[in-house]
């Protein structure tokens, strides 16, 4: 008997009637002769409505009881679910996290997966269970609950298929598979068949939110395939794969958007050893992710240095460099936000040449003003003004040809 793992988007399972549907497909997946794992996500807009609540109670609550309160998010779908499968007549039971066997480091919010011990799962599938995991979630060594940062089911459902060593692994969400721009961007952005860990590690790191970059990271390094499909209809999605030759034919496999982005900008840097790694250093040790960085040295002895990261981390970078930049001997610090970030990626750019110059003529000729770029072996990336952002998407989509083909016209020519 073959071990599918499937997990289910917080859209998937967002209210009772699609819950009851989600627990229809896990019984017929389990009567087509299959195991089968289920990893949960929140019901849509619970997560957010929690760190509301937190934030109601305190302008910065605790890491660990953010982690706490988050996690029963997931552990209340899994639980409904469960109940949803009983209730049609299969056999289900729910598991948080921990009692299946997620151990992780102990960093709270963005926790990483150290190890899974799978026992308890698979004495639950040899007594013919379907077995429902809270996903985002892990324990640490010392027993305290852990969560796995936005996007962490993928994460949990990746990290699962891999421990079980499942025969497959199928990520469901409110989209049937990975688009070659967001189609609320770009209505005539295709659905992309198969893509590289690659390709999508790019995309998800560039801005795709169809899976978390975590998780495709976690299955190029363990070899899990996986397929992206919809929860809604029944039709075949997007499958991740290692690379294979014919896949570079493709230059562009895609455009990747980000909003809610923030430049920092700091001037006259000292242009001697160790002066970035400092301020790295310093970011690093406040738990911040840096995206894009760009330097430029002059002839006068200093540098510029321009780095990129998520509008929320703006506040407590800002705080830290403050203190930071005059002991450095730097001349000032810009923070900017409204700004956003277009990537267009692609394995094919390995062997084609001219990608480049028709992005930036393609932008040019949209009138977007480019602030910084930086590139990569299959990726090139631009921040831009946020304003600009639907503009450049659509007419990069269009430079590159990646619209989905019309459906040929009956009409006869005259």
């Amino acid at each position: 008997m073959s071990l599918i793992v499937q997990k289910y988007g917080g859209t998937s399972v967002g209210n009772a009637e699609r819950i009851r549907r989600v627990a229809e497909r896990l019984i017929a997946t389990k009567k087509a002769g299959h195991d089968v794992v289920a990893v949960i996500s929140a019901m849509a807009g619970v997560t957010d409505g929690l760190i509301k609540l937190a934030r109601e109670m305190s302008a910065q609550p605790s890491e660990r009881e953010m982690d706490v309160l988050l996690a029963t998010g997931e552990q209340s779908a899994s639980a409904l679910t469960a109940m949803a499968v009983n209730a049609l007549g299969g056999k289900a039971i729910s598991l948080t996290g921990a009692a299946a066997g997620i151990v992780t480091d102990g960093v709270h919010t963005k926790a990483k997966i150290a190890h899974i011990s799978p026992r308890q799962i698979n004495e639950l599938l040899a007594e013919d269970y379907i077995v429902i995991v809270a996903g985002f979630q892990g324990q640490s060594p010392q027993g305290a609950i852990t969560t796995l940062g936005r996007g962490g089911s993928d994460l949990t459902a990746i990290a699962l298929a891999a421990a079980l060593k499942a025969d497959d692994c199928q990520i469901f969400t409110d989209v049937d598979g990975v688009h070659t721009c967001d189609p609320r961007v770009v209505p005539d952005a295709s659905k992309i068949d198969e893509i590289a860990y690659d390709e999508l590690l790019e995309m998800a790191g560039a801005g795709s939110k169809v899976m978390q970059s975590r998780a495709v990271e976690f299955a190029k390094k363990f070899g899990v395939g996986f397929e992206v499909r919809s929860s809604q209809k029944d039709v075949p999605g997007t499958k991740a794969r290692e690379v294979t030759p014919n896949m570079e034919d493709v230059v562009v496999r895609g455009v990747s958007l980000e909003r809610n982005q923030a430049k920092i900008t700091i001037c006259g840097v000292p242009d001697r050893p160790g002066s970035a790694g400092a301020i790295f250093a310093a970011i690093a040790a406040a738990n911040l992710s840096v995206d894009m960085i760009v330097q430029n040295a002059s002839g006068t002895g200093t540098a510029d240095l321009s780095f990129t990261l998520q509008k929320d981390d703006l506040v407590p970078a800002e705080i830290m460099l403050t203190r930071l930049v005059p002991k450095l001997g730097a001349a000032a610090m810009t923070a900017t936000t409204g700004v956003a970030k277009l990537s267009v990626v692609g394995i094919g750019m390995r062997s084609h040449a001219g990608v480049a110059s028709r992005l930036f003529e393609c932008l040019g000729a949209a009138g977007v003003n480019i602030q910084l770029i930086s590139t990569s072996e299959i990726k090139i990336a631009v921040v831009i003004d946020e304003t600009e952002l639907d503009r450049a998407a659509q007419a990069t989509h269009a430079a590159f040809g990646l619209a989905q083909p019309r459906p040929p016209s009956n009409t006869a020519p005259t």
